[in-house]
């Protein structure tokens, strides 16, 4: 089934049915992290996931942050991989227990949307894209800003999948999701709340 698409300037609540996963996607640096800490509070240290709002909160930094004082010796590769492998996790065993996620995720890679999807599908609920569509002049600001700056050749490779990824989503032909949310900066900065109460 496609997924419904919705390209809204100026909404302030987006509400969906309680024990749904919603993936809060775009570009390295587009402000995914940013968009988190004003909805649900987060400082950025915290080592696990947040509850607040009535979900789950979860970014990948608390993954990187309960991994930081372990993981110092191994090359930066492989401490992204374990970060990665954990975050999905995390993500998955809240989904499997039937709490309301609202999970960060660079989310370029069609294998993650998939993987996520047959997770909430088996969670017996439905993954709810939030695409926070940035130029990408404007996610590399963003980059340098946190101070984390992806390398040139790999943030090109997001480039090209994201711009191919929200062209889809503006014709509704995303799945595996069940609905799709574009947002621009403008309007994530009017984003007020993500809400679970059954609508």
């Amino acid at each position: 089934m496609a997924a419904t698409p919705a390209c809204t300037p100026s909404v302030e609540d987006l509400t969906y049915p309680p024990g749904s996963l919603v993936l809060l996607t775009g570009l390295p640096g587009a402000g995914k992290s940013t968009l988190l800490d004003r909805l649900y509070g987060l400082r950025g240290d915290e080592t696990g996931p947040v509850r607040a709002g009535g979900a789950r909160v979860i970014d990948s930094r608390q993954s990187r942050a309960w991994w930081a004082p372990r993981l110092d010796a191994l090359p930066r590769p492989l401490r992204t991989l374990v970060v990665h492998v954990t975050h999905m996790a995390r993500i998955s065993r809240a989904v499997l227990g039937g709490h309301s996620v609202v999970a960060h995720s660079r989310g370029t890679w069609p294998h993650i949307l998939y993987g996520l999807a047959l997770v909430a599908r088996l969670g017996g609920t439905g993954l709810h894209l939030v695409l926070l569509d940035v130029d990408p002049e404007a996610a590399r600001a963003g980059q340098l800003a946190r101070g984390r700056v992806v390398a040139a050749p790999l943030f090109a490779r997001h480039c090209r999948r994201w711009r191919a990824l929200v062209a889809r989503a503006r014709t509704g032909a995303l799945p595996p999701a069940a609905s799709v949310t574009i947002l621009d900066r403008p309007a994530a900065g009017l984003l007020r709340a993500i809400r679970f109460d059954g609508r």
